[in-house]
């Protein structure tokens, strides 16, 4: 289970192409509303370096692309039952804001849940971050691999009760760093 992971964004990271060299093996690379010839480069570049790729949204792209799924909280999934039926011991992770998306996460069996806001983020701003507290009891909740989104940083991880926060996911912390960003699992 990857313990670091790297997020797309239409807005903010449509391509993560470039980033993908900062990223640890083992690392996750979640695809959000990236656009298909995006997807199959990243794809490629994911099997070489030895990166767990991570579609949102789209089971079938997922399959296409020897990718796990991710399930967002808010929205639905294209074509989740093929994935489903054919996951072979791919990665399924679930978007969590509350009690719902726990629920949602332990129907689906997700092997890990994204948890958030953690903190104040670019992403949405002026919304406040759930803090170290409530992220925890959620996590706590989940009982699955919890992963810290939201404000995130190597160093944030450490603000979050150790006993929950399986790992941090970002998209903000990976376009500003340099080398020195990059953390093992």
């Amino acid at each position: 289970m990857p313990r670091t992971w790297l997020l797309s964004d239409p807005v903010r990271l449509a391509d993560p192409t470039p980033l993908l060299c900062r990223l640890p093996r083992g690392a996750a690379v979640l695809l959000r509303g990236t656009a298909p010839e995006v997807a199959e480069r990243v794809a490629r570049i994911c099997r070489v370096r030895g990166l767990v790729l991570v579609v949102g949204g789209d089971g079938r792209m997922a399959l296409r692309l020897g990718a796990g799924l991710h399930v967002p909280d808010r929205s639905s999934v294209r074509n989740i039952l093929p994935f489903l039926l054919n996951r072979r011991g791919k990665l399924l992770s679930a978007a969590v804001h509350g009690r719902a998306g726990l629920a949602r996460a332990r129907r689906l069996r997700a092997d890990a849940v994204l948890i958030s806001p953690a903190f104040a983020t670019a992403s949405h701003p002026g919304a406040p971050g759930l803090g170290p507290l409530r992220w925890g009891a959620l996590a706590q909740a989940g009982a699955r691999a919890a992963i810290a989104l939201g404000g995130m940083t190597a160093m944030r991880l450490r603000r979050l009760p150790p006993q929950w926060a399986f790992g941090w996911a970002a998209i903000g912390a990976w376009q500003g760093c340099g080398r020195s960003a990059t953390v093992s699992q």
